[in-house]
């Protein structure tokens, strides 16, 4: 048995066919299919029923891949760590940052980053919250970057900073008039928000009246803030928009966005990794670096009311 064969077999369990899991292992379908069936006898057992397609695990392959999840993490912590004690600091992290903070956040601290460890691959995707659990869970991502807290098991949160919500209006809005805004005074009908999967659209909803946001005669949810920015300027309404997203606003826009008066909501932002993660030196140089580019303000949560996206 060997480490490689290991990582076959989790390649067929993630993509159920073996010339995916070929392709992505690098190697030729005929050489991951022998190594594989090399296991088999080696272990007496039948870990994939072939029989279907997709492909899919037998009982017994279920646990044995279950177990081989492990060992290939714990080998490469191994050399993770033998690179640690060396004083070398590489590797790749695979993160997964949510799509209301990619646009805004990562230009803080990317160049700074990379610059500083030219060693380090980091690769970036945006997705939403479940999908960055999921691949966390099965360790297709090292990290991610979310709203919390999730409260999730098995998971290890290390909150970065925090964000203010600001209320955004179209011209000759009525709010306008107002310096600050209550929560109270949010007119929900007029609201533009994103759609379902978004934690910001269900924080939001969490400050409104969510059984009346919606218009009477049209209703549009955007994928991007920037959409709903959009929706803004464009017709009548007003949207929220989360702290970072308002530093690139033009010198009209900021004059139609008003703060929230009393103790405003806020919501955290956090890095998110399993348990059983290994790659403690580069989490806490992405951490430090990511938190270096806030604003000393945005760093701690004083007087902000932090807001539930869960419903």
């Amino acid at each position: 048995m060997t480490i490689q064969q290991l990582e076959y077999i989790l390649a067929v369990e993630k993509f159920r066919h073996f010339g995916q899991a070929a392709d992505a292992c690098f190697v030729t379908q005929p050489t991951l299919s022998a190594q594989i069936s090399k296991l088999e006898r080696e272990l007496d057992i039948l870990l994939f029923d072939r029989s279907k397609m997709p492909v899919i695990p037998t009982e017994i392959g279920e646990k044995v891949i279950a177990q081989a999840k492990r060992v290939v993490m714990e080998s490469k912590g191994l050399l993770e760590l033998v690179a640690e004690m060396k004083g070398e600091i590489g590797g790749t992290i695979k993160v997964g940052i949510i799509p209301t903070l990619a646009p805004n956040l990562l230009p803080l601290f990317i160049g700074n980053f990379i610059e500083k460890y030219p060693n380090v691959l980091l690769e970036v995707q945006e997705m939403v919250t479940e999908e960055i659990l999921s691949r966390l869970k099965n360790d297709e991502l090292d990290l991610g970057i979310v709203v919390s807290p999730l409260h999730e098991g098995g998971m290890v949160e290390k909150p970065i900073f925090y964000e203010k919500f600001f209320v955004y209006l179209s011209k000759d809005h009525p709010l306008l008039n107002k310096k600050e805004i209550p929560v109270a005074d949010l007119p929900a009908e007029d609201l533009w928000v994103l759609q379902q999967g978004h934690c910001f659209r269900d924080q939001v909803l969490n400050l409104c009246d969510k059984n009346v946001f919606q218009r009477k005669n049209f209703h549009y949810e955007s994928g991007s803030i920037e959409g709903l920015k959009n929706m803004v300027d464009r017709y009548m309404g007003i949207t929220l928009l989360p702290e970072l997203a308002t530093d690139n606003l033009s010198k009209e826009e900021k004059t139609r966005l008003r703060p929230f008066s009393g103790n405003p909501p806020v919501r955290e932002i956090s890095l998110i990794r399993t348990r059983n993660f290994l790659k403690q030196r580069l989490v806490n140089l992405l951490f430090e670096e990511i938190k270096a580019s806030m604003p000393a303000h945005m760093q701690s949560n004083k007087d902000g009311r932090l807001v539930n996206f869960k419903l």
